[in-house]
């Protein structure tokens, strides 16, 4: 049976993640656009609750099944393997459907007395299916990627961001336009489903168009688990029968169910805790906007006091979030690019190799974040506006808490990957432990920093800074400490933060001189451009990157 390398496993899904991202983008930014800061609100609203939910559900999953997976995988128990795809179905689409039926029948009081949002009440009904399809999804990726074959993974998270663009992007303009052409025939169906009495029928409009957009997900989620079903049915996993009379070697059921059991619950309850930022946001940021009249410094947004809160709460995770993010889904691919590599080395105490596999992740985490966060930050205001140029209130809300959150996306573009690891030697309770220090510091830093008028929304931002400051020191500490391995700090993060330094004075430069000449877009395409050309060099001329590291990376 044919296994790819990490290097190469890695670039698969790095083209793939690329790929999904820049559907994503073409997804979440042009919606952000249509919706705005307050149709974003209902939309996140919907996402705040979906992802703890679906963290504890699915996200733990490829990683469990990955790594069950490879150990048997390096000792030739292919029969055994066949048997934890098996019980794996089995257990997690059940699962998956009793968490989808949960989230729906817990929806109306969530979005009333929790988030406060009633008219999110739609949005959270349409994206509850998608934890099912995406548990059943998640075994999958995670079967192939424990064989060491990442063209799965990579193929239908590809097919999963197309659907996603096309049917939510397109789904949420029909009912839109849907809703201004046919205002009353709208509000009578609005009814049905949610109290049209205190809702403007613009926000109704918007709330049922974030629905749409959130049943676009769902969408791609399901195109995704047909994706990856009908794939193993066409062309199997190759696995052949001179494999599996190799090694009869096989549990029971049981035996399987339990092992999962031991590796996926402190992988779900570490996806949780990865994942409870967004559940601390939703639950804190609107309720703190209100209480300190957050209206007295936005008073040159043209929007009714009562709704505010919420504009800038979607402004804040439908603009800032959105760019923040995309910097640490990269970093994360190499994680999981080496899970299967680390826990075979790991099961094989081959140390040399796990020292490699250790400084290989971090390098290259380091090598793509830190340049990127320190660019976010020193451009904050100029690439939301290259994104998002018709949406300048909303803009004004949340620049400065991008620039903020572009030195925490350095943070958390290390932590996932450092987690991954950890799991892959058998210390997922460790990566759940330090986030939850992590979001304790993340909720108290809310409070704290959200109680002063004058810091608003900046202070969300900047407890986030803080919880992945420290979830990346502790867990890269730990690290090395469980895997007797040691990190040249001056290459690793030392010379990548100075070359990450003169890149962003070099693109900012670059973009205030080039603005007038070539225009606000494309002045900050080339200024980026130029940074990363002199972030390269700076890195060559130090040491921090050889030659051949610069060849590998083309």
């Amino acid at each position: 049976m044919k296994k790819q390398g990490f290097l190469y496993g890695s670039a698969i899904l790095a083209a793939s993640v690329i790929i999904s991202k820049i559907i994503g983008a073409l997804f979440k930014i042009p919606l952000a656009n249509v919706l705005g800061g307050t149709g974003m609100g209902y939309f996140s609203c919907a996402y705040g609750l979906f992802l703890p939910v679906y963290a504890v559900s699915t996200t733990g999953l490829p990683a469990a099944v990955a790594k069950l997976v490879a150990e048997n995988s390096a000792f030739g128990r292919y029969l055994n393997i066949k048997k934890i795809k098996r019980v794996s179905i089995l257990v997690f689409s059940l699962s998956g459907l009793a968490a989808s039926l949960l989230m729906a029948v817990f929806a109306l009081p969530f979005c009333k007395h929790i988030a406060k949002t009633p008219e999110a009440l739609p949005a959270v009904l349409m994206i509850a299916p998608s934890i099912f399809f995406g548990s059943v999804m998640s075994v999958y990726r995670g079967y192939y990627e424990g064989l060491k074959n990442m063209y799965p993974t990579a193929l239908s998270q590809v097919a999963e961001s197309f659907a996603k663009l096309a049917a939510g992007l397109g789904f949420a303009l029909l009912v839109l336009e849907y809703a201004h052409e046919n205002p009353e025939a709208f509000m009578r169906f609005a009814g049905f489903f949610t109290d049209v009495k205190n809702s403007s029928p613009e926000n109704l409009a918007l709330a049922y168009s974030a629905a749409a957009a959130v049943l676009g997900v769902t969408a791609g989620s399901a195109l995704g688990m047909v994706f990856l079903i009908l794939r193993h049915k066409i062309f199997g996993d190759g696995i052949g029968k001179k494999e599996i009379l190799q090694n009869k070697t096989i549990q029971s059921s049981k035996e399987i169910a339990i092992g999962l059991a031991k590796t996926i619950i402190p992988m779900s309850i570490g996806s949780l805790a990865a994942n409870i930022t967004s559940l601390i946001d939703l639950g804190t940021i609107t309720r703190m906007l209100e209480s300190q009249n957050a209206y007295l410094f936005f008073k040159d947004i043209n929007i009714p006091k009562e709704e505010l809160p919420n504009f800038i709460y979607g402004s804040f995770t439908g603009l800032a979030l959105t760019v923040f993010n995309l910097v640490p889904s990269l970093a994360g691919i190499f994680g999981k690019g080496i899970f299967p590599t680390l826990a075979e080395s790991w099961a094989a105490k081959n140390q040399k190799r796990i020292q490699k596999s250790v400084e290989s992740v971090i390098f290259a985490s380091s090598l793509i974040a830190v340049p990127s966060g320190i660019g976010i930050c020193a451009l904050s205001k100029e690439i939301l506006m290259f994104l998002y140029s018709g949406r300048e209130a909303e803009i004004a809300v949340s620049f400065e808490a991008l620039a903020i959150l572009g030195i925490g996306s350095i943070f958390l573009s290390l932590s996932i990957p450092v987690f991954s690891m950890l799991q892959a030697i058998g210390y997922a309770d460790l990566p759940v432990k330090i986030m939850l220090i992590g979001a304790a510091a993340k909720l108290i830093g809310n409070i704290a920093f959200m109680s002063i008028p004058e810091i608003n929304i900046n202070g969300a931002a900047l407890s986030t800074v803080i919880c992945y400051i420290l979830t990346s020191y502790a867990s890269i500490k730990l690290l090395c400490k469980k895997t007797k391995t040691s990190l040249n700090r001056n290459k690793l993060f030392f010379k990548p933060f100075l070359g990450g330094i003169f890149c962003a004075i070099s693109a900012v430069l670059a973009n205030l001189f080039l603005a007038e000449i070539v225009g606000e877009r494309l002045s900050l395409l080339i200024s980026i451009l130029l940074g990363g050309i002199i972030y390269i060099l700076v890195l060559f001329f130090t040491g921090g990157i050889t030659k051949n590291e610069i060849k590998s990376l083309f």
